[in-house]
């Protein structure tokens, strides 16, 4: 850390303008608003020592009363920005600005990374013919190289680094143990006239087997809207196919040598495969005995004690709800930048009855990490139990956009079941209830929305035999929904479902 002029401080490849008021990297400027700028600022001139979150509040806001909560969005809008391993979090008492550990560029598990998924995103390569076209390759691999930084799950080798095979032909096998990373990202670019088309193949640097083919065609237009656009649907695409590879990473190795980092990805196969929540329970308990300061695993666990308690399969719903809301505050201890951490703390307060504030805290959640699924997941969920089913059904989307293939898919098809019904739209339940059930026949949840579907709908015979299914899979679930009202559930909406149950024959 230097600082030139008494306006400049040089952070390793990055310059902080105290005159101009301008973060750049390597030359380039970053988008950094003033807010965050100051707070860098505070941060910079403390020279490494913990500066308390009163006084970067007080020092970037100039003494007006704000909430912390806007002091954790700039902190994250400048990790966003510069990457994981600058800004530093000293529970309890503020932040520091630290240089980054040796894992940001060369990981390994040795270095504390606990096993996540490591990338180099390889220059992409100009097919156009043409030289002066070199810059729009440049720039795709520079905005996926930042894109994908800002993506707290991975570890991305900095563009110095990937930039060194520019112009060279490599085995993505070599590349990988060169640069330590478990994935290898490479593309093409071709431009004809006003069209671009990108091509991106995502390669298993250990195995060498292909795990992800984009292609996407553009106008070119304004080229850095277009940039945009091509790194959003990249990165949408990219973040899925890499968790699922994950998952079935860790699936192939003997429970006994998992990282805490593989335990956590076991436990999310158990949830989305067919779920487990036992298992589930298991291997998230199994990665916090391993590396108890493993935040996305406390996070989780505070969502299987409230999903177990929802099927009754667990702990009383009131003594589930004291344990998850215990380890959503870990989570949040360990990180109070998490996105993750932030929507199941919303999650808890849905099952306390109180959508308001978790409606607070899943806005927190989509601010600090707009690409997390259970953020918009639980803003769906509010807003289906709030009655504005249009707006439900928008978020429930961009969470099934965001992990098409992950756990929260299942959770947003149960979701839109519910959407549906109450929103009395009874033939269009039946058939999300009939797909979820040939997809996962032993899930308690759908058949009881199923019985009261086709209850309201007036065919008697069939949801008397579905209610009895439902008795036969989960006996407790039944009585959990109908005995008395969830906190989640308007009385109205409750009424509604006991309706239709009763209708299919139910004599609660």
């Amino acid at each position: 850390m230097t600082a030139g002029e008494d306006r400049a401080i040089v952070l390793g490849p990055f310059r902080l303008d105290r005159h101009r008021r301008s973060l750049t990297r390597d030359g380039v400027p970053l988008a950094v608003g003033a807010r965050a700028l100051d707070v860098l600022m505070a941060l910079a001139s403390a020279g490494g020592e913990t500066v308390s979150k009163d006084v970067l509040l007080k020092q970037a806001w100039h003494g007006l009363a704000v909430d912390e909560n806007n002091l954790q969005v700039q902190i994250s809008a400048l990790r966003k920005a510069m990457g994981e391993g600058w800004i530093v979090t000293v529970s309890g008492r503020g932040y520091r600005l630290a240089a980054p550990p040796a894992s940001a560029t060369a990981p390994s598990e040795a270095n504390g990374d606990r096993g996540k998924p490591s990338i180099a995103v390889l220059p992409f390569v100009n097919l156009s013919g043409d030289v002066s076209q070199e810059y729009l390759a440049d720039g795709v691999s520079e905005d996926l190289i930042a894109a994908l930084s800002r993506v707290r799950s991975f570890f991305v080798i900095a563009r110095n680094s990937s930039f060194t095979y520019k112009g060279r032909s490599v085995d993505v096998r070599q590349v990988g143990h060169e640069l330590g990373v478990r994935y290898v990202l490479e593309g093409s670019v071709r431009r004809s006239h006003d069209r671009l088309r990108i091509t991106a193949q995502l390669i298993d640097a250990e195995r060498g087997n292909h795990i992800l083919a984009e292609q996407h065609d553009r106008d070119v237009g304004d080229v850095f809207t277009m940039q945009d656009d091509i790194t959003r649907a990249l990165v949408t695409a990219l973040a899925p196919a890499i968790s699922l590879a994950e998952r079935q990473r860790a699936m192939r190795k003997p429970p006994e040598n998992l990282t805490a980092w593989e335990a956590y990805q076991r436990a999310l196969s158990h949830w989305s495969l067919r779920p487990d929540l036992s298992s589930c329970r298991e291997f998230l308990q199994r990665a916090i005995t391993l590396d108890g300061r493993f935040e996305p695993a406390h996070s989780r666990l505070a969502l299987v004690h409230l999903g177990e308690a929802a099927v009754g399969a667990g702990l009383p719903l009131q003594e589930a709800i004291v344990r998850a809301h215990a380890a959503a505050r870990t989570a949040l201890e360990l990180d109070p930048e998490s996105a993750l951490a932030h929507a199941i703390l919303a999650w808890v307060f849905s099952f306390q009855g109180d959508p308001a504030v978790a409606m607070d805290e899943a806005e927190i959640a989509i601010s600090l990490g707009p690409n997390e699924p259970q953020a918009h997941l639980i803003k769906g969920r509010l807003l289906t139990f709030g009655g504005k089913y249009a707006e439900a059904w928008h978020c429930l989307d961009a969470a099934l956009w965001l992990d098409p293939r992950g756990a929260v898919a299942p959770s947003v098809m149960i979701h839109r079941l519910y959407c549906h019904y109450l929103a009395g739209d009874y033939l269009a339940a039946e058939a999300v209830a009939h797909r979820l059930i040939r997809a996962s026949p032993e899930l308690p949840r759908p058949y009881p929305w199923l019985a009261a579907a086709l209850g309201q709908l007036g065919r008697t015979e069939q949801a008397r035999g579905i209610l009895d299914t439902a008795t036969a899979v989960s006996p407790a679930f039944v009585d959990f929904i109908s005995a008395s009202r969830p906190p989640w559930f308007q009385p109205h909406d409750h009424e509604h479902l006991l309706t239709g149950l009763r209708k299919a024959g139910w004599r609660g």
